[in-house]
């Protein structure tokens, strides 16, 4: 089954402990009792994608895990589909609440019926009176337009333009990664028209609420220290969550600077293991410097064990996850600024907003915060103009007058 085979590509790194970063590797369920999925089905092509995704695409868990759910989806679907036409019945929306890829436990407690679909077909045909048996694998080539739009007709009810958008990509990758293969001779997908999606514009802090946030954690403490640099790098650096907290302390390097003032650059693994260097700012540099000096004391308390790679670790000397990075950005955004919403992704759109705010070039902005197309790095550009049009509305005394008569 797609859920039991592909489980240990979709949950690598799940499971924080204390902040930790989890290293589980494949989940406990995935030696669940079960068969794995028929060859040339459409479950075994789904898996094999994901084996690809995380092996030869480096992609992250996160990611791993988002095209897993859709595309068991679409699977579920599909065989819950097949099983019922002759019924004259339609599926449950978006394959909800099928025995399909998950696969349905057989009546004496083994294995799962072979795509999910076996005792589904196995009851219509008692149903009829005839012996039951099992039904024909489907394939990745019974995957068509019809197929497709059906599927995405029943998720209109349910889910938004976002979201079925992000499930006809994942559709359409596994379709592309098997036109490649020979094993489709063309990608229906790509006649399916995405919803339109209304991106909501990055927000970000002021310079002044900026400031304010980072000056909340307590310096007499090195768990304060450390997330006084936490904030300083992801502001300074306009760094991704997982980046900080993959950060090794030989991802730092250190320099002297033309007047002897210490510098520091990062090499940042982003995404798709992507690797770029990232300079520090003054002020992101003090604080790594102290945090750094403090790093020692962040030991486990009954066995003194402290993770000898990691930039970021919790007070038991483990590396910090990024739920837990998530948890204290929010509660210095609520202290600092009064807001409770703030997230570590709004610290690097911030970063990005002032960098563009002082003068900086889109493709330098780009190169430093690892994007791959400029036009994501673009909507900063919105941001800073609309942020410009608010404050000369608000200041100017011409706008002033026109708003008065």
């Amino acid at each position: 089954m797609v859920e039991a085979s592909a489980r240990g590509a979709g949950d690598a790194g799940k499971g924080e402990r204390d902040g930790a970063a989890g290293g589980g590797g494949a989940d406990a369920r995935g030696a669940e009792a079960s068969s794995p999925p028929p060859k040339g089905s459409l479950d075994a092509a789904i898996v094999r994608f994901l084996v690809h995704l995380q092996g030869e695409r480096r992609a992250s868990p996160n990611t791993v895990a988002a095209y897993r759910r859709d595309l068991e989806q679409l699977s579920r679907y599909a065989h819950e589909r097949q099983a019922q036409q002759g019924a004259g019945r339609e599926p449950a929306e978006g394959g909800r609440g099928v025995r399909g890829a998950r696969g349905a436990r057989s009546e004496a407690g083994g294995g799962r019926a072979a795509g999910g679909r076996g005792r589904a077909r196995a009851e219509a045909v008692e149903a009829e009176g005839g012996a039951a048996s099992e039904a024909p694998v489907f394939t990745p080539g019974d995957v068509d337009v019809l197929l497709l739009r059906s599927f995405l007709g029943t998720l209109a009810r349910t889910h938004s333009p976002a979201s079925i958008a992000r499930k006809i990509a994942a559709v359409r990758a596994l379709l592309r990664y098997l036109e490649r293969l020979g094993e489709v001779t063309k990608n229906p997908a790509t006649a399916l028209s995405l919803p339109k999606v209304r991106r909501p514009m990055p927000t970000f802090l002021n310079v002044d609420a900026a400031a304010e946030v980072m000056e909340i954690p307590d310096e007499d403490s090195p768990e304060g220290l450390r997330d006084r640099a936490m904030l300083e790098t992801l502001y300074g650096a306009g760094l991704r969550v997982s980046e900080l907290c993959g950060l090794d302390l030989g991802n730092v390097s250190w320099r002297s600077g033309p007047a002897g003032e210490r510098e520091a650059t990062l090499r940042v693994i982003g995404k798709g293991d992507k690797e770029r260097l990232v300079p520090l700012g003054s002020k992101a540099v003090a604080a790594m410097r102290v945090y750094l000096e403090a790093r020692g004391q962040l030991r486990h308390p009954k066995t003194g064990a402290l993770d000898p790679r990691a930039v970021f670790v919790s007070r038991r000397g483990v590396r910090l996850g990024p739920r837990w990075v998530q948890k204290l950005v929010q509660r210095y955004g609520a202290l600092g600024a009064g807001r409770a919403d703030l997230h570590p992704h709004a610290l690097r759109h911030t970063c990005a907003t002032h960098l563009l705010d002082g003068g900086a070039d889109l493709r330098a902005i780009q190169k430093m915060l690892g994007h791959a197309s400029l036009s994501t790095t673009q909507r900063y550009a919105h941001v800073s103009v609309d942020h410009l049009i608010k404050v000369y509305d608000e200041a100017h005394p011409l706008a002033k007058a026109r708003k008065t008569g």
